[in-house]
């Protein structure tokens, strides 16, 4: 895919300082910048790089001035980082404008697939099910009874979606993922051992979420398990039946959130966070890496530690508790004295 420096910057609403004409083909980092790239500059820490790149065009705030001379064609925005999202998305539509149905699938005549969808080889689709419009399933793909999958999902090879889960519009699901399997339900009995509780519910996945590789989300026992808008789960992240994640949450890798937990709108997990169940987190909250969280949590809060606590609470007693050993020394050289 081809451009020029000016169609980039059309496209961002940059303005152009340099040669507008530049031939732009492949998107790149700017340490290893080459002829026919465009790459950006929004940390300040890769500055010296703009001085040496090889690439052809480079994005940059309205407020960048070199301080020495440059080869690159500047293309100026008000948010670089932003605006080079953008620019990834254009270059990577033409890798996306799959269609059509391999011969190596197997899908039942009842399920219906949009005309403009992308079925890949060795895919497999239940009884009753619904691709929508511009969706791209790929390869090695399980997709169970009566399952609904939005406009312009992309399902990444090796993903299993179980019976009756419901998938909204522009949606990715990388590979291994399995969505819709039973939670964890057992009740114990006299003797020690579990009988398995039924899992009837299912999973609701709303718009524009998308689930890191070899992550699970399980269905619930009654009702459903709900992944509302804009949510963004990294790889490797549970969730347990009956979990409701408010909009535009984002939970970072090997992160888990237990039974009947309900976690608010715009929160920030830090990976490796336990989670337990039948609380409820509120809006706006952040939770530091390998946090343990054993409690209800109020919007607006910053926690950290097992159990977690404030953050601010949390820095305060390190203070404290990472001098331990020499306070408890000079208690014991005093006791002794």
């Amino acid at each position: 895919m081809n451009f020029t420096a000016g169609q980039i910057a059309d496209q961002i609403n940059g303005t152009v300082i340099g040669d507008r004409d530049v031939d732009i083909n492949k998107i790149s980092k700017i340490e290893e910048g080459s002829k026919g790239s465009v790459t950006f500059l929004a940390n300040p820490k890769y500055t010296e790089h703009i001085y040496t790149t090889n690439a052809s065009a480079t994005i940059v705030s309205n407020d960048f001035e070199p301080s020495e001379k440059i080869n690159t064609t500047l293309i100026k925005v008000k948010d670089p980082y932003s605006s080079f999202t953008s620019i990834l998305e254009l270059f990577n539509i033409k890798k996306t404008s799959k269609k059509g149905i391999s011969d190596f699938t197997v899908i039942d005549n009842s399920s219906k697939i949009s005309d403009s969808a992308y079925i890949g080889s060795f895919t497999s689709i239940g009884k009753m099910s619904k691709i929508s419009d511009n969706c791209i399933i790929e390869n090695q793909v399980y997709i169970g009874n009566n399952v609904e999958i939005g406009d312009g999902c992309q399902i990444f090879p090796g993903v299993k979606i179980l019976d009756d889960t419901i998938i909204g519009k522009n949606c990715i699901i990388h590979s291994s993922c399995s969505i819709g399997s039973d939670g964890f339900g057992f009740a114990p009995n006299e003797d020690g051992s579990y009988q398995k509780i039924p899992q009837t519910g299912n999973v609701i996945i709303g718009d524009n979420v998308e689930i890191g590789s070899n992550s699970t989300i399980d269905r619930a026992t009654l009702g459903s398990t709900i992944i509302n808008n804009g949510v963004k789960l990294d790889n490797q992240i549970q969730i347990a039946h009956n979990v409701e994640i408010g909009e535009n949450t984002a939970i970072a890798a090997q992160s888990g959130v237990a039974g009947s937990t309900k976690i608010g709108k715009n929160c920030m997990i830090g990976g490796q966070v336990g989670i337990i169940g039948h609380i409820k987190i509120g809006d706006n909250v952040k939770i530091q890496a390998q946090a343990g969280v054993t409690s209800d949590v109020k919007s607006n809060s910053r926690i950290t530690g097992t159990p977690a606590i404030s953050y601010i609470n949390y820095n305060k007693s390190y203070v404290h508790f990472k001098n331990l050993p020499e306070i408890v020394k000079k208690i014991d050289t005093k006791t002794n004295d």
